[in-house]
C-alpha cells in the first residue's frame, strides 16, 4: 500500500534548484538557520553525477540538512528517505540519514532514535548511497522507531567526523515503502503499525485500539511477539495473531468479530487460559451469547472456578452458551479429593443447618457430607466462618445431636460454585473426557434452567453432574451420554453418579447412562424423566442390582415414562425429609412410572424393579402409577417386581390410596401383582362366608382393602343345587396379614365369581 497515493500524502522533498531558503543547517524547525546565502554552501547547477546538486563544506562537529517542510508521520505508513553523495576534497567526513520528530503541538518528540546507519566517505568522487527507513511499528529493517506520538518529522541527513571536507549531495528522496512490511496489501491492520511493541512490558493497549479503530472492516493483524494489554480491550473488526498477550486476570479481552475458542488460545498461546478468558468476555460482552470451542480439546492440569475467571460478577441471568469441543482432564495431584473430618450439631429445628462446625474453614463449599443419618448426596451449600455454620443442600433423616462427620469434595473439570447464582446457562456438544481423574461439573448454589445437551460426561471419577445447592431449578439435560469408568466393578461396589438434584422441575430426557452405582438422585419434585436408557449391570455370577433413579421427595409430582430401566431400578425414599416419621401431608405421594421397559439378567430372586423406601414410621403410599411397563428377567426369575425396603421402617398400609398398578407385562416374574386385581375365585362346597385370598398378587405385599366388584362367572348354587340370586357383602382386611376377603353370601352357596380387589381406598 502506497499512502502517498491512496491518501494523498506528499513526501518528496522540494528539489535545490528551487531554493535553499527551505533546507535548514539546523533541525528544519521555523526559523532555523538555512542554507540560502550560507558562505559554506551552494546549489551547483551541473554535476556530472547529479544534475543539480547541493555542495556543502563541513564547518561543524555535527553538520546538519534538514527539510523545513512537514513530512507525515502516519500509522501503517513507512518512509524510507534515501541521499546519494560523494567526497569533492578535503577531509573525508562520516555520513548518515537523520530527522527530528515533531509532535501534533510542534514540540519535539524527545528520547527517539532520529539517525539511521553511518557511512565513511572515502574516495573523492564515488558516489555513495545511504539510507534509513522510519515509521512507527517495531519491525525488523525499520532504523527509527518513532511510536505513535510523532505527527511528522523533518528529514535529511548529517556530517560526522573530521570537518574541512567538501561534499556534494543530490536531491533528497523520501519514499513511501509501507509495501515491505505489510502483508496484504489492503485487507490487514498490523498493530505494530500503531506502535505496539510486543515486548511483554510495554502496555500496548493504545496501539491495539488504534489498529482496531483504523481497520474499518479490514483484518487487525498481531504479528509475532508477546503483548502487553494493561487494560481490557475490545476489537471490533477480525483479528488474527501470530504473536501472543497477556493481560491482568480481572482484564476483559473482547473479541467481537471472531469469538471463538481457537482465536483466543491463538491469543493467549495456552488453551487452558484461553478458556478462562473466554469465558470472561462471554460473561461480559453482549455482542454474543455463545462460545463456540471450534472443535477444540483443550487440556485442564486444575479444576477450573469458573467464577474466578469472571471476577467481577458471582451472579449472573442471561442465556449463555458454551458448545461444540472437549475438555479433558491432564492428570496430576489437583485432582486429588480432599477428605476433611469435622464435629458438628445437627437439630431438626433448623433441619438445613450444621452449627458448632469444628475447623470449618477447612471444609469446602461442594463437599459430599457423609455421617450416621445422612442421606445420599447432601453437600455443603454454604458455610460461615464466622458462626461456624454450614448450609445443607438436603436435611438429614436420622442425626440430631452431635458427631462426627466426613466431607468429600470431589474435583470438577469446571466448577461453577462460587457463583452466588447462575441461570439460563447451557453446554452443548461438548465431551468431559475425565479419564477416572476427576469429576466433570459442579453446579453453583442456586440458579433457574441450566441446561445440558448432547454431552458427552466420559469416565467420571466420583459425579457427572453434581448439584450442591438449588441451583438445578428447571435443569434440562437432553441427549446426553454418561459412561463410568466403574465397568469392570460389580454394581454393589460402584461408587460413581452421573448426577443429583435438590430442586423442582428438572427435566432429564433421552440420555444415555451406563455402569455407574446410580444414574439419577432426584431431590425435587414436578420432575420429568423420559426416554432415558441406562444399564448397570455386571460381569459377575447372580447378584444384586443397585437403584438406577433414586426418588427422594414423597410427594413428588414426577414422570418416568418411556425409559429403558436395564439392571436396576426404581427407588423411592424419603432421606432427604427434614422429618423422616409421617406426621403430616400427602406422605409418599403423586409418582407416575408409565410404559418403561424393565429388563435384568443374572440378579437375585429378591431384586424389585420398584422400590419404596420409608425412613420414618408411619408413611404410606398416597398416589402411585405403574402402568403399561414391560418385567422382564433373563437367566432367572425373580420373585416380584415391587416391594418395600423395611430397613428403617415399613408403610402403614391402612392408609394406602390412590394406587393404579396394572395393565403391566411380566416375563419371568413369579408373582405378577396389580391393582385393581381382577382374579377368579371357585368356591367347591356350599358356604355362607367365602375366604377370598388375593395374595401374594397384591402390590407391596399390602393389605386387600376394597373389593371394587363382584361378578359371578356361571349360576351360584345353594346346597340343593338351585340357583341363588342374592348378592354377597366383604369383608375387607381378612387375615392374619390382612390380605384376604370374606365374601357373606347370607346362606350356603358355591360357586365362580371373579373379584377385583384393591389394596387403597380411592377417592
Amino acid at each position: 500500500m502506497n499512502t502517498a497515493i491512496s491518501n494523498g500524502n506528499i513526501f518528496m522533498p522540494a528539489p535545490y534548484e528551487s531554493g535553499l531558503d527551505v533546507w535548514s543547517s539546523g533541525d528544519g524547525t521555523p526559523g532555523s538557520d538555512t542554507y540560502e546565502n550560507a558562505a559554506n554552501a551552494a546549489f551547483v547547477l551541473a554535476d556530472q553525477d547529479f544534475g543539480g546538486a547541493l555542495e556543502i563544506q563541513k564547518t561543524d562537529n555535527v553538520q546538519k540538512l534538514r527539510y523545513m517542510g512537514d513530512t507525515p508521520i502516519t500509522p501503517g505508513c513507512y518512509l524510507r528517505i534515501t541521499a546519494r553523495i560523494k567526497a569533492v576534497s578535503g577531509n573525508f567526513p562520516d555520513v548518515r540519514i537523520a530527522g527530528w520528530a515533531g509532535d501534533a503541538g510542534g514540540v519535539h518528540v524527545a528520547g527517539l532514535t532520529e539517525t539511521g546507519p553511518s557511512v565513511t566517505l572515502d574516495t573523492y568522487g564515488q558516489v555513495v548511497e545511504i539510507s534509513a527507513i522510519v515509521g512507527i511499528g517495531l519491525r525488523s529493517g525499520v532504523d527509527m522507531v518513532w511510536g505513535p506520538v510523532p505527527k511528522f518529522g523533518h528529514f535529511g541527513l548529517d556530517l560526522t567526523g573530521p570537518s574541512g571536507g567538501i561534499v556534494r549531495i543530490d536531491d533528497i528522496l523520501i519514499e513511501d515503502v509501507s509495501q515491505l512490511f505489510l502483508r496484504d496489501l489492503v485487507g490487514v491492520v498490523d498493530v505494530r503499525d500503531y506502535g505496539a511493541l510486543g515486548d511483554g512490558v510495554t502496555d500496548d493497549f493504545a496501539a491495539f485500539e488504534a489498529a482496531d479503530a483504523a481497520a474499518a472492516g479490514r483484518e487487525v493483524f498481531v504479528s509475532a511477539g508477546t503483548y502487553f494489554l494493561g487494560d481490557s480491550t475490545t476489537i471490533q473488526n477480525q483479528i488474527r495473531f501470530e504473536g501472543t498477550v497477556v493481560m491482568p486476570e480481572n482484564k476483559i479481552l473482547s473479541l467481537i468479530r471472531n469469538y471463538d475458542l481457537p482465536t483466543y488460545i491463538n491469543a493467549f498461546g495456552d488453551e487452558e487460559l484461553a478458556f478462562k478468558k473466554a469465558f470472561q468476555a462471554l460473561l461480559n460482552n453482549s455482542d454474543h451469547e455463545s462460545l463456540d470451542m471450534g472443535g477444540r480439546r483443550i487440556g485442564l492440569t486444575q479444576p477450573i472456578d469458573m467464577q474466578a475467571a469472571v471476577s467481577n460478577k458471582d451472579t449472573y441471568a442471561q442465556r449463555r452458551v458454551i458448545r461444540n469441543g472437549q475438555i479433558a482432564v491432564i492428570p496430576g495431584a489437583a485432582w486429588d479429593t480432599d477428605v476433611t473430618t469435622s464435629q458438628a450439631t445437627y437439630s431438626t429445628v433448623d433441619p438445613l443447618r450444621l452449627t458448632n462446625v469444628v475447623n470449618v474453614a477447612t471444609i469446602a463449599v461442594g463437599s459430599l457430607i457423609e455421617g450416621n443419618g445422612v442421606g445420599r448426596e447432601v453437600y455443603v451449600k454454604a458455610k460461615n466462618e464466622g458462626t461456624q455454620e454450614i448450609t445443607l443442600s438436603q436435611p438429614l433423616f436420622d442425626a440430631a445431636g452431635t458427631q462426627i462427620f466426613t466431607f468429600k469434595r470431589f474435583k470438577y473439570l469446571l466448577d461453577f460454585s462460587n457463583f452466588v447464582k447462575l441461570s439460563k446457562f447451557q453446554m452443548s456438544d461438548i465431551e468431559f473426557q475425565c479419564s477416572g481423574e476427576c469429576s466433570a461439573i459442579l453446579l453453583s448454589p442456586d440458579g433457574l434452567t441450566y441446561h445440558f445437551r448432547d454431552c458427552f460426561i466420559t469416565r467420571p471419577k466420583d459425579r457427572g453432574i453434581t448439584s450442591p445447592g438449588n441451583g438445578d431449578q428447571g435443569m434440562m439435560i437432553d441427549r446426553c451420554q454418561f459412561l463410568s469408568d466403574e465397568s469392570p466393578i460389580a454394581a454393589s461396589e460402584r461408587v460413581s453418579i452421573a448426577l443429583n438434584t435438590n430442586a423442582n422441575d428438572v427435566k432429564i430426557r433421552n440420555n444415555r447412562a451406563i455402569h455407574f452405582r446410580h444414574f439419577a438422585v432426584i431431590g425435587g419434585s414436578s420432575s420429568i424423566i423420559l426416554g432415558n436408557h441406562i444399564f448397570q449391570g455386571d460381569d459377575g455370577a447372580v447378584g444384586p442390582r443397585i437403584a438406577g433413579f433414586v426418588m427422594t421427595e414423597i410427594n413428588n409430582r414426577a414422570t418416568i415414562t418411556g425409559n429403558y430401566i436395564c439392571d436396576c431400578s426404581v427407588e423411592w425414599s424419603n432421606e432427604h425429609s427434614e422429618s423422616p416419621a409421617f406426621s403430616t401431608g400427602f406422605s409418599f405421594s403423586s409418582l407416575s412410572i408409565t410404559s418403561n421397559v424393565f429388563l435384568s439378567q443374572s440378579t437375585a430372586a429378591w431384586f424389585t424393579f420398584i422400590t419404596v423406601k420409608p425412613h420414618g414410621a408411619g408413611h404410606f403410599i398416597s398416589g402411585l402409577t405403574v402402568t403399561g411397563n414391560t418385567f422382564r428377567l433373563i437367566d432367572g426369575n425373580i420373585d416380584r417386581v415391587e416391594g418395600v425396603d423395611t430397613s428403617f421402617a415399613d408403610l402403614n398400609y391402612f392408609r394406602f390410596k390412590n394406587i393404579a398398578f396394572n395393565d403391566n407385562a411380566f416375563n419371568n416374574v413369579d408373582i405378577q401383582t396389580a391393582t385393581p386385581l381382577v382374579f377368579t375365585h371357585t368356591e367347591a362346597s356350599p358356604a355362607s362366608t367365602w375366604v377370598v385370598s388375593p395374595a401374594p398378587q397384591l402390590p407391596f405385599g399390602a393389605f386387600a382393602r376394597t373389593v371394587e366388584a363382584i361378578t359371578a362367572s356361571g349360576p351360584i348354587t345353594d346346597a340343593v343345587g338351585a340357583t341363588h340370586f342374592g348378592m354377597p357383602y366383604y369383608e375387607a382386611e381378612q387375615g392374619i396379614n390382612k390380605d384376604q376377603i370374606n365374601l357373606q353370601w347370607g346362606t350356603p352357596v358355591s360357586g365362580t365369581v371373579k373379584v377385583s380387589v384393591r389394596i387403597d381406598t380411592p377417592l
